[in-house]
């Protein structure tokens, strides 16, 4: 398996002390080729590790898989061909369940996705809104607001390599009714961060994830959104803003959508009746105006 994290010799710059030469930790980011059957579907940026649930949580995303029992097994192989070549664990096919029919051909991605980029290669917004499989309107779970604030503290104390690089993405999966941190996993993409954490939930057979909120540690955006909605999962929340798309997107889907939240306050942007607020505050006390701008 490849390398999460690599050093690298650097200058230092500090205009008020001196100038020197130090070792940095990066995080690594290399391509990862999706096959299904042994057919090329995808190519990713991606920090490498969890491959097999990414490719997984990838697949629900798409809407060519939807549950545990449709999924069989995923190796790494070599590249291009995959006779006689090095397996540099930056391939990965995966084998679907007998009966499941293959991804269609305009699945495919005929080029590479940045680790920024969740729906490159799609031709249009409705091509973008694959119908999930998963009634999430129907979801009827509810989670305390006081719970929720915990969960950026407790995300970023998991991040264990964001610890040392400083520069990976982060999503986790709460169970609003108990609180507890499900499972957690960074990468250099966010849309592969959720796409690792929906593909645990997925070889984990705990797909829909109902009940359960995704916490991720960047913006909120359409992609993630609809990666949420594509799983199940009732509430979304960022520390960041969202999108006007994700908004949209979330509301027609019947997802609680949460933004900024920070230290003691959020933004609910879509079905805030999932959030409950004790001592009967009103629901402009958890809109904070003028929350501030997050680039990440």
């Amino acid at each position: 398996m490849g390398r999460i994290t690599t050093r690298r010799s650097v200058m230092r710059i500090a205009l008020d002390d001196d100038t020197s030469r130090r070792i940095d930790t990066l995080a690594v980011e290399e391509p990862l080729e999706i096959r299904v059957g042994g057919t090329p579907l995808a190519v990713t940026m991606r920090t490498p590790g969890a491959d097999v649930e990414l490719a997984a949580g990838f697949l629900v995303s798409e809407g060519v898989i939807g549950s545990g029992a449709e999924f069989h097994s995923a190796i790494h192989c070599g590249g291009p061909g995959t006779g006689g070549v090095e397996n540099t664990y930056n391939v990965l096919d995966v084998t679907l369940a007998p009966g499941v029919p293959p991804p269609a051909p305009d699945v495919a991605r005929a080029f590479y996705t940045t680790s920024a980029c969740g729906v490159c290669g799609k031709a249009s917004i409705d091509a973008v809104e694959t119908v999930s499989r998963y009634d999430v309107a129907g979801d009827e779970m509810i989670v305390d607001a006081a719970d929720l604030v915990t969960y950026p503290v407790r995300l970023r104390e998991k991040q264990d390599v964001f610890e040392k690089t400083g520069g990976l993405h982060a999503a986790a999966l709460f169970d609003a009714a108990t609180g507890e941190l499900l499972v957690l996993r960074e990468d250099v993409g966010r849309h592969n961060a959720v796409d690792k954490v929906v593909g645990w939930a997925l070889l984990n057979d705990r797909l829909p994830l109902r009940g359960a909120a995704l916490q991720v540690s960047g913006r909120a955006s359409f992609e993630l959104v609809q990666k949420a909605v594509m799983a199940g999962i009732p509430v979304l929340a960022a520390v960041s803003a969202p999108s006007s798309l994700a908004a949209e997107l979330a509301e027609k889907s019947g997802l609680t959508l949460v933004g900024f939240l920070r230290g003691r306050s959020m933004n609910v942007y879509s079905h805030p009746h999932r959030v409950r607020v004790e001592q009967a505050a009103s629901e402009d006390a958890l809109v904070t105006e003028g929350a501030g701008h997050d680039h990440r």
